[in-house]
C-alpha cells in the first residue's frame, strides 16, 4: 500500500520572502488516521522537513509516516509558476515515483501525484504553526486516504 504526502523544511539560514512555500520551512510533525479500503482505520505518525528556497517558489520535501501497517518514505522537489505546481516524487519502501502537478497559495496546496500504478490528490492547508494534509489515493493502494495534522517545531 502507499500514500504520498507533500511536506518541506528549510535549512537555517533561508530568509524566505513571498512564495507560496514560505510558510512552510522547518521541521514538522503530528500524526492523525489512516483509512483502509476494508474500512478499518489505524492511527499514523508523521515527521517531515522542508527546505524552501529563498524565493518561497520552490522546496525539497522529506516525509517518513508509519501506523501499526503501514510505512512511507517520500522525497519531493517542487516548483511553483505562477500559482501552479510541477515537479517530482519518489518513495523508497514500495520503490516508486512520479510525478506532481496542481497549484498553490499561501494557505493552500491542492496536487495530483502519479506514477507507474499510482496516483493520489493532495490537500494541504497552512494555519499559523499548523498544516493540515489529506491524501486521497485513486490507484495503485489499499489506502482510501490519510488525514493528518503536523505542528510546526
Amino acid at each position: 500500500m502507499v500514500a504520498i504526502g507533500l511536506t518541506l523544511v528549510s535549512p537555517p539560514g533561508f530568509a524566505q520572502q513571498g512564495g507560496p512555500f514560505s510558510g512552510l520551512a522547518g521541521h514538522w510533525s503530528g500524526g492523525g488516521a489512516i483509512t483502509l479500503s476494508d474500512g478499518s482505520t489505524e492511527r499514523i505518525h508523521c515527521r517531515a522537513v522542508y527546505a524552501v528556497a529563498s524565493t518561497g517558489a520552490a522546496l525539497n520535501q522529506t516525509l517518513s509516516s508509519a501506523s501499526a501497517s503501514y510505512n512511507l518514505h517520500v522525497t519531493a522537489n517542487v516548483v511553483s509558476n505562477g500559482g501552479g505546481l510541477s515537479g517530482s516524487w519518489s518513495e523508497a519502501t514500495h520503490s516508486i515515483s512520479g510525478s506532481i502537478s496542481g497549484r498553490a497559495n499561501s494557505s493552500d496546496i491542492q496536487a495530483y501525484v502519479s506514477g507507474a500504478g499510482f496516483s493520489a490528490s493532495i490537500g494541504i492547508r497552512t494555519h499559523g504553526g499548523g498544516q493540515s494534509v489529506t491524501i486521497r489515493p485513486q490507484a495503485g493502494t489499499d489506502v482510501r486516504t490519510m488525514s493528518i495534522t503536523l505542528r510546526k517545531g
